[in-house]
């Protein structure tokens, strides 16, 4: 009864005062924040191994990886990405990867381009020795290098709602080793949302060396994520078809790695098949 005698009263109010009741039905929403012209965003993330296009860059070690992406909102972008590596899966004398980035981006409805150079960079690292494993090696070449390690590659990519195809071209040798520039990528991925913070993902790629062949190989990715307040924890199994035996009479094993073991050396399949789990977050 008290209820209705208020409603009642704050009615009779409103009439009394139309200046007021207009007030109030007229009263404007609050306008949308505007498009910032940039975005800055970071990433971190613990993994228990990397494994770059499929194949061991750290003998199944875990690795710390991160790094950050300036966004204009024209599509322009520049960005940075680093991660441990290890000296003797093919890197003489580094142990960090850097890479540097910058393309354009668009999408439009369902459909997106994303169109860029990638700049891959180990510093410290000379082609010409300093690991385990000595020169980076191609056996179909004469050539020699022997400058910092790095690759330069331009990329091409097109998406179609959770679909994307992605072209690689490189044009230095591929991670120096001699005789390879115009070495090709191609990448066949898929990122699906299930809802409730789960996500699968899948990947289908080919790497083709130019003259080295059995450098040549596929690899390929199933994966499953979830979000956790922001922290996204992962697990993926990955697998390739690499030349990577360490069996003596095997030919050209360009994925065989070997590594010190304090008595000599040890072998490590860089290619066969594992589970990578990871955590990461984007702040």
């Amino acid at each position: 009864m008290r209820k209705t005698i208020l409603a009642a009263s704050l009615a009779t109010a409103a009439l009394a005062l139309p200046g007021l009741a207009l007030a109030q039905a007229a009263a404007p929403a609050a306008a949308p924040a505007p498009t910032p012209d940039y975005t800055l965003t970071g990433n971190m993330g613990l993994f228990s191994s990397y494994r770059f296009r499929g194949i061991d860059q750290t003998f199944g070690k875990p690795a710390i990886q991160g790094g950050f992406d300036f966004t204009h909102v024209s599509g322009f972008y520049l960005g940075n990405w680093d991660s441990n590596v290890s000296d003797t899966a093919g890197y003489p004398g580094g142990n960090i990867e850097m890479d540097f980035y910058g393309g354009w981006k668009k999408t439009w409805g369902d459909w997106g381009v994303d169109v860029g150079l990638l700049e891959y960079y180990y510093p410290g690292s000379n082609a010409a020795g300093g690991g385990s494993q000595g020169a980076l090696f191609n056996p179909h070449s004469t050539k020699t290098n022997s400058s910092t390690v790095h690759n330069t590659e331009g990329y091409l990519a097109g998406s179609w709602k959770w679909i994307s195809l992605k072209w690689s071209h490189a044009f230095s040798d591929y991670f120096m080793v001699p005789n390879t520039k115009g070495t090709n990528y191609l990448d066949l991925s898929a990122s699906y949302d299930l809802g409730d913070g789960w996500g699968i993902n899948g990947h289908v790629g080919h790497t083709a060396v130019k003259n080295y062949t059995e450098a040549s190989y596929s690899d390929y990715k199933l994966g499953v994520t979830k979000d956790l307040s922001g922290w996204v924890v992962g697990a993926s199994l990955i697998s390739t078809n690499a030349k990577d035996s360490c069996s003596a009479g095997a030919g050209i094993q360009p994925y065989c790695f070997f590594k010190p073991n304090g008595t000599g050396f040890s072998t490590d399949k860089a290619g066969k098949s594992t589970v990578v789990v990871s955590v990461s977050k984007t702040f």
